[in-house]
């Protein structure tokens, strides 16, 4: 497999400060790593170094969830006031637990509110989100809600009677065996933590702490990839864990990864369908990918090849290391045809802009979609969150894929950006980018 070889080689290639990875094929674990955690400092990147894992988190949140299902405390297609009372939406009783898990709650998903980092915190995200915006009816359509997440990890503190860490700490982490984790900054420091780095010259992004109270959606957790691919063995042992212990029922991994809705995208490479928790893939893997600023995070298993894969980087082209180290492991151990990034097509076809010209609106950005030369121009505009992560102004050119489906004509990053139209009797009601970001 050469994983050290493939992995130095594409993070020079990339301009990734640091990087790790560990695969779990063929009944062994294999790992490497390059680089260092953090420029600043020099410090060597090594296997059981940790990194912020961002939304990888979620699926630890959901089997917290589902674990509480198991013992017959919370029930799915409940409302979330049953658990939540204060959860205060104007059209609260008609959102589920299974909403938020399929994140097809329909209320603003970015809402990233820092409410201290108190054991309260939740308690007061949750009050915080009184009067958000409702994007769509719940259950219509899939947009990404790391909001949602933040609620499902109120509801594990709130029927637990702990807070959402002591009980990812006791009822994963302790049965997984799971020993490179952090929940906090002053955890963290007793690993090698990685630092994200961002902008052109891959400087340290001065802000490593991000707010407790999105930790369920993925703010705080940070692991070494072997740990991810801890949980992904347990996933395909049937919820046992390397010892033997019980961690979830054979029956619950297999609803969690039974797809709940359809995702308006690309086809391919990206997730084509949600479970309860987990990103489905129609080449036949699970699993979820994460982010956090400057950092990012890849997580594949693969049931019938008995393959897990978990890759974690701290900045640069990331997207090289998926095409130059993720892709070909994924392909020579799994013997699967996994399909590559999104690419433009060599002559895309020019299509009739005014279905889709005209301002998306959502939390965090807005976009302005006009043609140009047969294709799309489309500007982001941060909102002030966005704009304190460094974010600016720019227009893209996006050229015609297929069907509603658009693709940047260059990439950045490495990656080609895509975004979907989901429309309504013949004009875009939404523009779909994971998120679903409503006609203004």
């Amino acid at each position: 497999m050469d994983l050290q070889k493939r992995l130095d080689e594409a993070a020079a290639k990339h301009g990734v400060p640091g990087a790790a990875i560990a695969v779990w094929a063929g009944g062994e674990l294999h790992e490497a790593a390059t680089g260092v955690v953090n420029k600043n400092t020099g410090v060597e990147t090594t296997p059981d170094s940790v990194f912020q894992v961002g939304s990888t988190t979620k699926v630890w949140t959901a089997a917290l969830i589902m674990q509480l299902v198991e013992e017959g405390k919370v029930e799915l297609d409940r409302p979330v006031t049953d658990y939540l009372p204060e959860f205060g939406l104007a059209y609260e009783a008609e959102i589920t637990v299974r909403h938020l898990l399929t994140h097809t709650g329909g209320f603003d998903g970015d809402l990233f509110e820092d409410t201290g980092r108190g054991d309260d915190c939740l308690d007061k995200y949750v009050a915080y989100l009184h009067g958000t915006t409702k994007v769509h009816e719940p259950g219509a359509l899939f947009s990404y809600c790391n909001s949602g997440f933040a609620v499902l990890g109120a509801i594990v503190a709130k029927v637990r009677g702990v807070t959402w860490e002591e009980a990812m700490a006791e009822h994963l982490f302790k049965p997984l065996g799971a020993t490179q984790t952090a929940l906090f900054g002053e955890e963290a420091v007793l690993f090698r933590a990685s630092a994200g780095h961002i902008g052109p010259d891959q400087v340290v992004y001065p802000k490593w702490q991000m707010p407790r109270s999105n930790g369920p959606a993925g703010s705080t957790m940070c692991l070494a990839p072997r740990e991810l691919v801890r949980f992904g063995r347990m996933a395909l042992a049937g919820g046992l864990a390397e010892d033997g212990t019980r961690v979830l029922a054979e029956r619950t991994l297999a609803d969690m990864r039974t797809p709940q809705t359809e995702v308006p995208t690309v086809p391919g490479m990206l997730a084509t369908a949600w479970g309860l928790g987990f990103e489905l893939f129609d080449w036949g893997a699970f699993g979820h990918d994460g982010g956090t600023p400057g950092q990012s995070t890849l997580w594949r298993i693969v049931p019938g090849s008995d393959v897990v894969l978990a890759m974690s980087a701290n900045g640069g082209a990331v997207a090289g290391l998926i095409e130059d180290v993720v892709l070909p492991v994924l392909r020579e151990t799994t013997g699967i045809d996994v399909p590559g990034l999104p690419l433009p097509p060599a002559s895309p076809s020019a299509v009739d802009a005014a279905p889709y010209a005209g301002t998306f609106t959502g939390p965090v950005m807005s976009l302005e979609v006009a043609g140009a030369d047969g294709g799309l121009d489309i500007t982001e505009i941060p909102g002030e969150f966005m704009a304190s992560m460094g974010a600016t102004r720019k227009t893209t050119r996006y050229v015609h894929l297929s069907d509603d489906h658009f693709v940047a004509a260059e990439a950045d990053g490495g990656m080609h950006a895509t975004v979907t139209f989901v429309m309504r009797d013949g004009v875009a009601a939404y523009l779909h980018n994971s998120r679903a970001v409503p006609r203004a």
